[in-house]
């Protein structure tokens, strides 16, 4: 989970639930908020609720989405315009 998260490009984001899946544990969105919260120095702002909410509350809150405009995010309402910006992990090849 951690290489996905630091595979995310400054201006792009990805929901807790998308990293997991990419990282090839789907359903454990939970364990990337630990991860988030654990490893120093990964960018945790790139990472958003599903529908591009911002999870966090107060000044994180506000932090989270002054980090992401700096990168050129735009946000519909509230939530970050995930047409434009969501990341999209290239898929695992198949195994036969």
């Amino acid at each position: 989970m951690v290489r996905c998260i630091r595979a995310l490009p400054a201006g792009t984001v990805s929901s807790y639930g998308a990293i997991a899946k990419a990282a090839g544990w789907p359903g454990a969105a939970r364990q990337v908020v630990r991860i988030l919260q654990q490893v120093p120095g990964l960018p945790w702002h790139r990472v958003v609720g599903s529908g591009g909410a911002i999870k966090l509350t107060g000044e994180n809150a506000a932090e989270q989405r002054f980090r992401l405009r700096m990168e050129g995010v735009t946000f519909r309402g509230a939530r970050v315009d995930m047409k434009r910006h969501e990341f999209r992990f290239k898929r695992a090849r198949s195994l036969k």
